[in-house]
């Protein structure tokens, strides 16, 4: 069990010692404490540094002992083992977790729901924070109200754009709440892993042009999801050597640089020419209801790779830490073995 630790009102004392120190001292130290380094992101004083967010150079604790995350920054700053007191709701990661990270997400107290707009902010203030890490996409912040929380701790916004993002943003989050410790044994982890499944694979990868169906079709729409390199299905089997090929038609910015939704008559014209499709799959290794739309369409059936019996069902593909994303390298690795 995780020991709350003790609001900032009980940290505010100071032994008597302290304030027997000379004026002169006392002045100096409260200036050193206070003042801004010149240096840009991650300048730091004794007390405070500036942070480069998505939101602007915020001045932050520099070792913060109570955060609040929501979103994204979630599952990553459990795992990194920062201070947390508060956190949003994250049951789609609950898959994704160990069972010591689920526990610690079970035990903290929610402040928010699945949601931006479903922010609590009574709940953030009785957290008591001395750091906010709002891990949200930029177009949900409108549900938020930003002066409210600026009111109650400093908030960073490190959210992400197109899937991938999580990568970079992860470490950016680790960094905010003073948990990059945490964080680099988990990248080394998964880089390591990485390395093992590329050496592994590449002589069966070679050469081979992937396609894949997402998870995010519109049945009543007769759409299906396609994805290419960068998106949700596809971006952690790409580091290990995996080829993607083709562009969404147009860009629209964020997933949709990545990702597109064509009719489901368009099967044949998206992967008449890659040699492997994968699907996004659950947990369990079901598909979802609207990618079975697209397997159990014959326009599905008559494509050359599944002709060939050259398709496979990848699990974990939503992953967004690289401690979650080592079981996604654990399922590529299985599904892989099958092109053997």
């Amino acid at each position: 069990m995780r020991t709350p630790l003790p609001a900032r009102s009980s940290r505010a004392h100071r032994s008597l010692t302290v304030v027997a120190v000379t004026a002169l001292v006392s002045l100096g130290l409260a200036a050193c404490g206070s003042s801004e380094d010149d240096g840009g992101e991650g300048a730091e004083t004794s007390q405070t540094r500036v942070f480069a967010a998505d939101n602007g150079e915020i001045t932050i604790p520099a070792d913060p002992q109570r955060v609040v995350a929501t979103g994204y920054a979630v599952p990553v700053l459990i795992e990194a083992d920062a201070e947390l007191v508060g956190i949003s709701e994250w049951s789609r990661g609950l898959p994704l977790m160990s069972d010591e990270h689920a526990a610690t997400y079970e035990e903290l107290p929610k402040v928010a729901g699945e949601t931006a707009a479903a922010t609590s902010y009574e709940a953030v203030a009785e957290a008591d924070p001395d750091l906010i890490v709002i891990g949200v996409p930029q177009p949900a912040l409108v549900d938020l109200d930003m002066e409210k929380l600026e009111s109650i701790a400093p908030v960073v916004v490190i959210g992400p754009t197109v899937p991938d993002a999580w990568k970079t943003d992860s470490e950016k989050q680790a960094d905010a709440a003073g948990a990059l410790e945490g964080f680099e044994e988990a990248r080394d982890a998964y880089t390591e892993r990485v390395e093992e499944l590329k050496a592994e694979h590449a002589d069966t990868l070679d050469g081979l042009a992937f396609g894949h169906v997402g998870a995010y079709g519109d049945i009543s729409a007769g759409s299906f999801h396609r994805e290419f390199a960068g998106s949700w299905g596809t971006n952690i089997a790409t580091d290990v050597g995996v080829t993607y090929t083709g562009e969404v038609k147009k860009k629209g910015g964020g997933s949709a640089d990545v990702s597109e939704y064509p009719s489901i008559e368009e099967l044949p014209e998206a992967f008449a020419d890659v040699d492997v499709i994968t699907y996004t799959v659950g947990p369990d290794g079901k598909p979802s209801e609207e990618v079975q739309y697209v397997l159990d369409s014959q326009l599905w059936k008559n494509l050359p790779a599944v002709e060939a019996g050259r398709t496979l069902g990848l699990r974990f593909t939503e992953a967004v830490t690289y401690t979650s994303a080592l079981k996604t390298l654990d399922a590529l690795d299985a599904a892989l073995d099958e092109l053997r």
